[in-house]
């Protein structure tokens, strides 16, 4: 059997490969991805296994985003390290589901489980879509990205997203404090950041910025079919352009 392990904890991912081989010495780990990101091009790119080793919550988001991009039939053991009012809420819905730390005899147990299912070539009883809804209704709904990690003077240095003003694509990725700092960050593109934020607090404005609800100041009508949204000081030097056409909308995520 071929199988994908999904998780961003490298010594976690290290752990579960090791404790894979000493209970399913046939198994063939033929990949470890650490993000959504990576796992999407990745089953862009190859046929699905024939197991997968998942973990829920990723660093970019929670991994059923994959589903929603691909259609996958081989059977899901779910890593997790959610307490069980949330993992009671999966037990009808996964191929199965492994509290983390991952124990031999449950892996091997789950192992045997899924060769089960893909010796009868049956799909594993899973729904993703009532999966996603069941989480939602045990941990409190979606969950947004928390914290973003700036890089300062060769160190990390973790931020809350709601002491973000906004975020800007310049030749690097930036944001913006409340209190007029600006650090780098590592993120690709603004899309891949907009997809982690809470869109009731983060909106859009254009290509190059994303800005938080607590930080707009004014919004100015131009001509030439524009806005201009300038923020509040100490950031009051950056003014923001936006298409009027995204004008109605952009009124209603503000006037709530």
């Amino acid at each position: 059997m071929k199988a994908v392990i999904i998780e961003d904890e490298e010594i976690i991912a290290n752990v579960l490969q090791g404790k894979i081989k000493k209970v399913a010495a046939d198994i063939d780990v033929i990949a470890v991805l650490p993000s959504l990101k990576t796992a999407r091009k990745w089953f862009g790119e190859n046929a699905e296994p024939d197991l997968l080793f998942m973990d829920i919550q990723l660093s970019d988001g929670v991994s059923f985003d994959i589903f929603s991009h691909y259609t996958l039939s081989c059977p899901v053991i779910f890593t997790t390290a959610y307490d069980e009012y949330a993992v009671r809420a999966f037990r009808l819905n996964g191929a199965d589901y492994l509290l983390k730390p991952v124990k031999d005899d449950q892996l091997a147990t789950a192992i045997e489980k899924c060769r089960k299912l893909v010796g009868e070539q049956s799909k594993p009883p899973l729904n993703i879509q009532e999966l996603i809804q069941s989480l939602g209704n045990a941990a409190g709904g979606k969950q947004y990205k928390e914290k973003f990690i700036a890089n300062i003077r060769n160190q990390w240095m973790p931020v809350n997203a709601s002491d973000i003003a906004c975020f800007s694509k310049e030749v690097l990725n930036y944001i913006y404090l409340f209190n007029g700092e600006r650090y780098q960050v590592d993120y690709d593109t603004l899309d891949e950041v907009e997809d982690l934020l809470n869109p009731k607090q983060f909106y859009r404005a254009n290509r190059q910025f994303i800005i938080n609800i607590d930080a707009v100041h004014t919004v100015k009508p131009l001509e030439y079919s524009k806005l201009i949204i300038k923020l509040k000081e100490p950031n009051q030097k950056l003014e923001i352009d936006m298409s009027r056409l995204k004008s109605p909308e952009f009124k209603k995520w503000l006037d709530r």
